[in-house]
């Protein structure tokens, strides 16, 4: 198979996938956490989250490592796991791919009366915009350090003295507390391709906060990544994570980086 054959595979995978993990987890923000008397709430919304990405990490891992996540592709790179020429195109996939989510989101929503696209797509917001209300810089702090740990749980889960195979479900439940943590500071975003994609839909005030959710993440992502190698013993097989090799590392979920 060709190189670039190999390239628009791993791109293709990280468009489907940050669909599914934005489609799923928006889509039951929106569609399912409010339902009269049976609505799943906000566990319900942070366990869609996190379930997105245990299925997708197990699906595609071994394709694309399943990065989903601008924040996880630029830690990774910054570490060292991930070559940097591939971060750009990996990015516009994971946009691109939320925001075909995103549509269709609003699709299905606005089949229903009364709906307003302009209360949001589950978008992320801070200010009056926050589901609590919560101003910019609680929502700053909030994503920098949930992001920063976000990446220390995904560098760890997929070291490569780390049990093998068990990487998606770590990373899962961290994204499901993290949800479980923020949706009220910012509707938890700690990825800017999931906020970009509601984003575009929505428009206006939703557009005009986007830029915080594009720094936070991206700072706490580096921030996470650099923790993470500062405590990784030195001459521990930190040569084993190369950087992503999926054709060559096919059939295992140990490069899985949601």
């Amino acid at each position: 198979m060709s190189a670039m054959m190999q390239e628009r595979r791993r791109y293709a995978a990280e468009t489907i996938g940050t669909f599914w993990l934005t489609f799923a987890g928006c889509g039951s923000a929106v569609l399912a956490a409010g339902f009269p008397q049976v609505g799943i709430g906000l566990l319900g919304v942070s366990l869609a989250f996190g379930l997105s990405v245990v299925t997708m990490a197990y699906a595609i891992g071994h394709v694309s490592g399943c990065h989903l996540n601008p924040a996880i592709t630029v830690g990774l790179a910054a570490a060292g796991r991930f070559p940097p020429k591939e971060v750009v195109p990996y990015v516009v996939a994971q946009v691109l791919g939320a925001t075909l989510a995103a549509a269709l989101l609003l699709i299905i929503a606005g089949g229903t009366p009364g709906f307003d696209v302009t209360a949001g797509l589950a978008t992320n917001g801070y200010g009056e915009h926050s589901p609590g209300q919560y101003s910019l810089m609680s929502g700053l702090i909030s994503e920098v350090v949930l992001t920063a740990i976000f990446l220390f749980v995904v560098m760890g889960a997929t070291d490569a003295r780390a049990p093998a195979g068990f990487a998606p479900l770590a990373i899962g439940l961290a994204l499901t507390l993290i949800h479980l943590i923020s949706i009220p500071v910012t509707n938890t975003s700690v990825n800017p391709a999931r906020s970009t994609g509601p984003a575009l839909i929505v428009g206006g005030w939703a557009l005009q906060q986007l830029w915080l959710f594009w720094v936070a993440p991206i700072l706490g992502g580096v921030i996470g990544a650099v923790a993470y190698m500062a405590i990784e013993p030195v001459g521990s097989g930190k040569a084993e994570v190369r950087p992503q090799r999926p054709d060559v590392d096919a059939g295992t979920v140990r490069h899985a980086h949601p």
